[in-house]
């Protein structure tokens, strides 16, 4: 199939061939037809499936006719990342449309943003709390609304959004489509879809599993080696460019710091952090000055980066949603890639769980030459930089074996493929 099966104009379609889209994905060739006949949409899709275009190619054939400057279509997005991915492809894909589209979030100044609207715009993307501030203060009108989309519901729902989202919605017309994409559909959301959504359609792509072009392996480690094996892997691993997960931000701030100290070119991407430097982070792990970016799940939904061959779960993720959202960051439109999870002894329940999705057992690895008995000095605080040099040498030798030893595989670690990109 391809994208001229849709009959789009002529406008639109001279985009998708300038962003070089050839065939539709999954998600694509389900929820588009519907969409097309104004009909609202459920989409249930992993990270990675093409789920932004899935609703923006919709939106521009419906707008290129009609009146211009009016708000005619809201994007609602749990993060400024997320929410500048979307426009980028609002542009590129509507750039002969002569549609415009701005982006509201916070962090940035609220003045610029006013400007853009009183210029006129015809699509926009926003983050729930700065488009609550605009219309407290009046500064945008969403009364000719005509199609509101809600990105990663999930996300918002776990990031505390859904009250913003209703008071939003309170005030968009009712007589609208309205399209809502997941990759997972928790209770909360489901009640929401029953309240907002109008006799939906739902286009489900294998939501429950990760994607099957990722190859998944687990290192069992106590926690004060993590940082050493850590750099140990990556020094051995044939990688193009790496997304570490961290539980907390303040972890993936010191962890990043740790890597450049070790002569990695890395960042980190957490909530502390300016939209400017956010922003730098992103750019240069996009276009590859950055080898290695150090994220917390929230701060990483957005990452558009197709050529990602390595995720590393330094901490193990709370659910199995999680985990799916993390590893969907690799093996993306048809590549290949890798996740690594270290694995701590409390972390086993998690495993199992993980597993079920999968349908099968993990790889357990072990890395040939780490030293998985020495005390890491880092022990404190689990993040300062291993030593160098010869291997610790133990005086005496302990007399029960550590818990990684018993539980990890005794064959040679693997040598790692190194992915398509």
């Amino acid at each position: 199939m391809e994208f001229e099966i849709f009959n789009l104009d002529t406008q639109v379609a001279a985009g998708i061939k300038d962003a070089g889209f050839t065939e539709p994905t999954p998600i694509q060739s389900k929820a588009i037809p519907p969409a097309l006949e104004n009909k609202d949409v459920m989409g249930l899709a992993q990270t990675g499936t093409g789920k932004t275009a899935a609703f923006v190619l919709p939106i521009l054939q419906r707008l290129i006719k009609g009146p211009r400057g009016n708000i005619r279509a809201l994007v609602i997005a749990p993060t400024r990342e997320l929410a500048e991915q979307t426009h980028e492809t609002v542009r590129t894909l509507g750039r002969k449309t002569g549609l415009r589209c701005a982006t509201i979030y916070g962090g940035v100044n609220m003045n610029s943003q006013i400007k853009k609207l009183r210029a006129g715009v015809d699509i926009i993307v926003a983050c729930p709390g700065r488009l609550l501030d605009h219309m407290n203060q009046r500064t945008i009108n969403l009364s000719k609304v005509e199609v509101l989309v809600l990105d990663e519901a999930d996300r918002m729902l776990d990031m505390g959004f859904l009250p913003d989202i209703k008071k939003i919605i309170s005030h968009i017309p009712r007589s609208r489509q309205t399209l809502l994409f997941s990759a997972t559909m928790p209770g909360g959301i489901r009640k929401l879809a029953n309240e907002i959504l109008q006799s939906p359609v739902t286009v489900q792509i294998d939501h429950t599993a990760p994607i099957n072009t990722v190859a998944h392996a687990l290192y069992p480690v106590n926690q004060d080696l993590k940082t050493g094996l850590l750099l140990k892997l990556l020094g051995k691993t044939d990688t193009e460019s790496v997304l570490v997960f961290t539980r907390t931000k303040h972890r993936a701030k010191r962890l990043g710091a740790q890597l450049e100290k070790a002569g990695y070119r890395a960042a980190s991407l957490q909530g502390n952090l300016s939209q400017n430097k956010r922003q730098e982070a992103l750019n240069g792990f996009r276009d590859g000055r950055y080898q290695v970016l150090v994220a917390t799940d929230i701060a990483a939904r957005g990452i558009d980066v197709s050529c990602i061959s390595h995720v590393i779960n330094f901490d193990m993720p709370d659910t199995t949603d999680a985990y799916t959202h993390r590893i969907g960051r690799t093996g993306r439109a048809a590549k290949t890639g890798d996740a690594f999870t270290f694995m701590t002894r409390e972390d086993e329940p998690m495993v199992l769980s993980i597993e079920r999705v999968l349908g099968e057992k993990v790889e357990r690895r072990k890395l040939e030459g780490f030293d998985y008995k020495k005390a890491d000095p880092s022990h404190s605080n689990n993040f300062a930089r291993p030593p160098r040099g010869t291997q610790h040498r133990s005086a005496k030798k302990k007399k029960s074996m550590s818990w990684t030893n018993v539980t990890a595989l005794s064959h040679k670690s693997k040598p790692v493929r190194k992915a398509a990109g």
